[in-house]
Order: C-alpha cells, then structure tokens, then sequence
C-alpha cells in the first residue's frame, strides 16, 4: 500500500509541474481547482483561507491559526470548513523540488449533495471541532484527486467528468477519519453551520461595530453559547476574529492603494488611528508606513 501511495504521489507531482510551471495560483480549468507552485521557502504571509481542501504533493507547508501549529505535506490534507484567517509558510522548497500543490473549493451544497446522494447519516448534534484540521491521505482519495488533475491533460472531458471526480473526492473525505466534521457543514441546525452563518455575518460586515446580540441570533444560539462554539471552530473570539479581518484588509488597502494610514484605518472600521498603528505593529510586526515599504522592497525583489 505504501508503495501504491508513493508512486501515485509521484504521478500528481508530475501532473503539477507540468501544469503550473509559473510560481504562484493557477486558476485551472477545471471549476473550483487551483494548483500552487513555489521555488522557494516563502515568508509568512496572512491570508484567509476558504471551505476547501488541500493537498500538498511535493514540499511542506506549515499554518498557524490563532497561534495553533497545523504542518502538512506529501501524507496529509487539509480541510477547511469555515472561512478562517490564518498565517500561512512553505517550509520546504527548492528551485530543484518546487512546493507544488493544489486546492479545491467545496461547497456546503455539494456536500450536501453527496450525503444524500449516498444516504450517509450525519447527526446535526455531533460535538463542535475545529474548523481547519489536517487528515492522513488514503490511495482511494489519492487516486480519486489524481483522476481529477488529469482531466487537464483532455479539456473536452472536463464539463461532464469533473463533477463526477469531484464528488468522489468528497466522498472519500467524508468516510475518512474526518468525515463527520466535514458534514457539519452541510447539516442545517448543526454548530458549524450556525457558526458558519456567524462568520459570513462579520466578513459581510467587518467594518462595522460588532454586536456580539445579533450574531448570537444569527446562530440562533445564547450569548455564552455562541461564544464557546465560536471559538471552538475558529480558536479565536468573534473580536479577535474581526481584527485579524480589519488588519489583513487594511495591509491591502495600503499595499494595492498606497493609501494613508490614518485613512486606511476608518476604512476598515478604526475610531482611532493610535489603535489601529499599535494592533497593526503587534500583528505584522511593524508600523504601517515601514511594512508596507519592506513588503513593496521584496516584491520588486
């Protein structure tokens, strides 16, 4: 079986250089896919991840999530079920073995589609998980994931079987060692799926004061309920939440648009520049004016 794994492994890093040759996303043909290639270790970057899964087949990767370690590479896979902000760092690459990988977006309804499909029984009262976590990878999903990438080498065949590919994958997730988490996604009245509600209710409006009363209601849930579901899904508060959202949104305003801090501050919904200089320094690790000319200095380089 390890040599099965192996050797499919390889096939899928072959299947990916060949068609990202450039470093950075490539947003394939096939709908929702995107493979990823890096020469080199890369610095820490904060980003927002969405509901998908990651596969790693060449190269490392390394996550923190509120301060929480997820590592991943060749075995693993990663799932993410809610959006989440998160610090994100290739631990391993090389121009001779790039960091190659992919992502695949999913859906709450395509979820739901298999479960039904499949008549697999999920329980809307399971207990809450957390909302990104890292599996062992299984040959049946590997090769479930294989057949999809190599839908690229036969455009015309991508319309009718990459849905099919793609439901396989999920299926396959779903009878892992994580399959009941991921279904909380889908199952309306689940945690996840109130939290998740909750969640799109701050990205929705992340620059606006936050009314910890409506987004209870939002999850149709008590105010201490919501907060423990919360941060059992996100590992932060609902305020800690929405500042990561405030300062990774601000970093682009002032990197894409070269606005002025104090600006950019109200914008993302600051009532005091003070703050927002001291919250952007403790998470980025320095001013805004000196980040984003060091972060302008690497890009040209």
């Amino acid at each position: 079986m390890f040599e099965e794994i192996r050797s499919r492994q390889e096939s899928l890093t072959s299947l990916i250089n060949r068609h990202c040759k450039q470093a950075g996303v490539l947003q394939t043909t096939i709908p929702s896919l995107f493979l990823i290639r890096l020469n080199q270790v890369d610095e820490p970057a904060h980003k927002v991840y969405n509901p998908s899964f990651c596969f790693v087949a060449q190269g490392m990767k390394e996550l923190l999530l509120a301060g929480e370690r997820l590592e991943y590479g060749p075995s693993n896979y990663l799932i993410t079920s809610v959006n989440l902000p998160v610090i994100g760092h290739v631990v391993k690459a090389s121009p001779e073995a790039p960091y190659l990988s992919l992502k695949l977006e999913l859906s709450q309804n395509e979820i739901l589609e298999v479960l039904k499909d499949v008549k697999i029984h999920a329980n809307s009262k399971d207990n809450t998980s957390r909302g990104m976590f890292v599996g062992q990878i299984e040959l049946s999903l590997l090769d479930a994931v294989f057949r999809l990438v190599q839908l690229l080498d036969s455009p015309k065949d991508i319309p009718f079987l990459a849905p099919i590919h793609k439901k396989e994958i999920i299926y396959r997730l779903l009878q892992g060692q994580f399959g009941a988490t991921l279904a909380q996604i889908a199952i309306e009245g689940s945690n996840t799926y109130r939290i998740r509600a909750a969640i799109d209710q701050i990205f929705q409006h992340y620059d606006q004061p936050l009314s910890i009363e409506e987004l209870a209601g939002t999850a149709s849930m008590s105010i201490s309920t919501f907060h423990r579901h919360f941060k059992e899904i996100t590992a932060m508060s609902p305020l800690q939440f929405q500042k990561q959202l405030r300062l990774q949104e601000a970093r682009s305003l002032l990197l894409m648009e070269s606005a002025d801090a104090t600006e950019v501050a109200y914008r993302v919904g600051y009532e005091s520049a003070s703050q927002f200089s001291r919250e952007y320094s403790r998470m980025f690790g320095f001013p805004p004016k000196a980040d984003i000319k060091q972060l302008k200095e690497t890009y040209e380089h």
